[in-house]
């Protein structure tokens, strides 16, 4: 088959040979994929392709997704079996994040203090992980200090997520104001749909209608354009998106 006079094999292999150069290949690809389009192309869809490609990415998460769903223990088992084996810190770091994952909030958040009480003191990676659990279990004080230790530290580390999670917390403390004023900051600096979902979801829970309903109507011109997939990766934040703007109603 040809196109423009181009066999199809060799449009194949150009398209292969851009991604060579963009994602920063080893240079004897090209030599490959010039030299035997047709099967150049194959060797490298497979090889170098595929497995950095979104698709694969996706299949992955699919098949763990599925995985969970048969054995939704088995990370947890295995993480506690690897940290009784081997009391490392790495291997603790990955029993609080595997008991974060199975709901055991206050195990985790346990788990992660006692990281930070070891020679990772400093890992502001920890420490995040200490402010969501410390969150999860209804130590909204305690999340508040830890975010408020990153962001002393370094205020680029996980900007988005540390500003998010900080309004969450200083709302979960009763500090309103203070709340607000974060989710501010965080729409005025990131303005990502998450943002204003959990933007929205507090404002309509703390009375503030007419915020609630102007982001809630740019959240949905913003969904008005998404895919089938996106809006399945967000499903449980539109969920609770719409229980609070149903509230709001009511």
């Amino acid at each position: 088959m040809t196109i423009f006079g181009i066999g199809l094999h060799v449009l194949v292999a150009l398209f292969f040979a851009v991604h060579v150069i963009r994602s920063g290949q080893q240079m004897y690809w090209l030599m490959i994929l010039f030299m035997f389009p047709g099967l150049g192309s194959i060797v490298y869809f497979i090889a170098i392709y595929l497995p950095d490609s979104k698709l694969n990415h996706g299949a992955r998460k699919v098949v763990t997704a599925a995985a969970r769903s048969l054995d939704p223990g088995r990370e947890l088992r295995e993480a506690r079996d690897a940290y009784a084996y081997t009391p490392t810190a790495q291997n603790q770091m990955r029993l609080a994040s595997a008991q974060m994952e199975a709901g055991a909030a206050d195990e985790a958040a346990a788990t992660y203090e006692a990281c930070l009480q070891g020679p990772f003191s400093g890992d502001l990676e920890i420490r995040y992980g200490a402010a969501r659990a410390t969150l999860a279990c209804g130590r909204a004080a305690a999340a508040v200090t830890h975010l408020q230790t990153i962001r002393a530290a370094d205020a680029g580390f996980r900007g988005e997520q540390v500003s998010l999670l900080l309004a969450q917390s200083l709302a979960a403390a009763g500090r309103q104001d203070e709340a607000k004023t974060e989710f501010e900051f965080a729409l005025g600096r990131y303005n990502s749909f998450a943002v204003q979902a959990e933007f929205a979801i507090w404002a309509a829970g703390a009375g503030d209608t007419a915020r609630a309903g102007q982001l809630h109507a740019e959240l949905q011109r913003t969904m008005e354009r998404w895919t089938r997939h996106t809006r399945d990766m967000n499903q449980e934040l539109i969920r609770r998106l719409n229980a609070a703007m149903a509230a709001v109603k009511r």
